[in-house]
């Protein structure tokens, strides 16, 4: 999962907009913060298209970023009922929009890297806490709970991110596995927390 340790961190002028701003889940009929959130527009093909930039043309409709939710939606043919028209729906579009926002998440990870805003590997990330206030800490969902909890004891306040794999963040870093990394706050970090929110609705089904 991606808990906050210490709450709600980065606190980024991006973060606290998407936070500040709501729409009303078509499922559920509640109103979230965008950040919780995935947007869907209709193709010109008719076809329900995720738009997890929100920069697509037309009007949105907006889903909590669940597996479940987004399975509703579908099996119950929602989607129609919203858009007040016929539309297609995609075979496994939770699944399709869970591997669109693993990737984004790893983009932005990828891009904070080349920036040097991230470091990757246990000795690294520990002189990476002393050295930063309040980084985002990435630890792998394969690693061994002792050593994730010796290393965020060394950290008073942070954001804890463990929903990917030791090889999906080693592709990241140019190694087989990594099991642990640590991300500088800055635009880049608080992009992949937005979307890593909307990722963990997707990956720890029932969650969000």
């Amino acid at each position: 999962m991606c808990n906050r340790h210490r709450d709600n961190n980065p606190r980024s002028a991006l973060y606290e907009n998407r936070r500040s701003r709501e729409r009303r889940c078509f499922v559920s009929r509640k109103c979230h913060p965008t950040c919780d959130l995935v947007r869907f527009v209709i193709g010109p093909d008719k076809s329900i298209v995720p738009d997890l930039a929100e920069r697509l043309p037309g009007r949105g409709f907006w889903l909590l970023a669940s597996r479940e939710v987004v399975n509703t939606a579908c099996s119950k043919k929602l989607f129609s009922k919203a858009t007040g028209c016929a539309v297609t729906v995609m075979d496994n579009l939770a699944d399709n929009i869970e591997s669109q926002l693993s990737q984004r998440c790893l983009d932005w990870l990828g891009m904070a890297r080349r920036s040097g805003d991230a470091v990757a590997g246990y000795e690294k990330v520990k002189s990476f806490i002393r050295g930063n206030v309040d980084p985002i800490i990435l630890c792998a969902s394969d690693v061994a709970d002792g050593s994730q909890s010796k290393l965020i004891a060394k950290t008073r306040e942070a954001s804890v991110i463990n929903i990917f794999s030791s090889s999906e963040l080693g592709k990241i870093f140019g190694r087989q596995k990594t099991m642990f990394a640590a991300v500088r706050q800055r635009s880049l970090a608080s992009r992949m927390m937005i979307e890593t929110r909307r990722l963990e609705g997707f990956r720890n089904a029932g969650t969000a």
